[in-house]
């Protein structure tokens, strides 16, 4: 009797409901989405955390990717050692964000869709400007958490002097949740909240005079105005964005199309792709060969 009284019957639902609950606000919380403080994912603040500890910073020499990533498994994060490298390097590219929080030495992948080097062969150190968000945490500016097994305590969130989150923006999906942030321009990010430190009661129409929209590595121009101002109001909102392009004249009065922007997150190797099978399908006519050249700005 006894015996039978450890065990719980309850409603299966009720059961599902409680443990899948427990799950969604783990991964909400713990993995998938960014704090909206410093605009980084756990996995990130820790590696920036970690690289921080180790001294490797921006004025001093590169350190091989394998030591950050395994100091980030073996005192912070103990997920698998490729989503740990998969976040260093994209906090390294600048197709991808418009600030790098990571300056990498060797081969960290290409706007062709190349993948990166193995993490053994790669070098990281943090960027000049990782060091902003970090300079004050010794000040006990953020609250200290114990790490997974409490040998260590590594700080809920970044002290961050400017907002991240819209400067490099982000994109996760979680379990009833997702977010799709494009990226900023710095300046214009810090003349807002100038702005609203200023003006507490600025409207969107204000914020919109200062921040004139997203600020794409790639270039690229956003079409329509009404997507733009429905995505700043509601957060939610749709953008269309088109690459750029100029006509050069060649020897004998010839002309070809210079591509010098893309859409943003667009795999150039692919888009070049897909043109050169239009034209070859004769899909339209009278195009001439294409050429992709200053494609991502620095």
């Amino acid at each position: 009797m006894q015996e039978a009284e450890k065990y719980l019957d309850l409603p299966l639902e009720e059961v599902i409901g409680d443990r899948f609950g427990r799950y969604s606000k783990y991964i909400i919380q713990e993995r998938a989405l960014p704090d909206a403080r410093d605009g980084l994912k756990p996995v990130q603040r820790r590696i920036l955390y970690a690289m921080l500890r180790d001294n490797n910073l921006s004025d001093k020499p590169f350190r091989k990717s394998a030591k950050t990533v395994g100091n980030v498994i073996g005192n912070y994060h103990p997920h698998g050692d490729s989503s740990v490298y998969e976040a260093l390097v994209r906090m390294s590219q600048s197709w991808k964000i418009r600030k790098n929080l990571v300056e990498m030495h060797g081969n960290n992948g290409s706007i062709d869709g190349d993948p990166p080097a193995a993490m053994r062969y790669t070098e990281a150190r943090l960027s000049a400007l990782a060091e902003v968000m970090l300079q004050d945490i010794k000040k006990n500016t953020v609250e200290y958490i114990p790490n997974f097994d409490d040998t260590e305590e590594e700080p809920v969130v970044l002290p961050g002097y400017f907002p991240n989150l819209l400067v490099n923006g982000s994109t996760g999906i979680s379990a009833g949740y997702a977010t799709d942030i494009p990226p900023h321009h710095l300046g214009e990010i810090i003349d807002g909240a100038i702005l609203l430190l200023d003006r507490p009661n600025s409207d969107v129409k204000d914020l919109m005079n200062v921040i004139q929209g997203p600020d794409f590595p790639g270039g690229g121009t956003i079409q329509g105005y009404e997507g733009l101002k429905k995505a700043y109001e509601t957060g939610k909102g749709r953008i269309v964005l088109r690459g750029k392009a100029e006509f050069e004249t060649l020897r004998g009065g010839k002309e070809q199309i210079v591509i010098t922007e893309i859409p943003y997150e667009v795999i150039k190797a692919n888009l070049v792709k897909r043109m050169d099978e239009i034209r070859f399908d004769k899909k339209s006519t009278g195009l001439p060969k294409f050429v992709m050249k200053r494609i991502a700005r620095g």
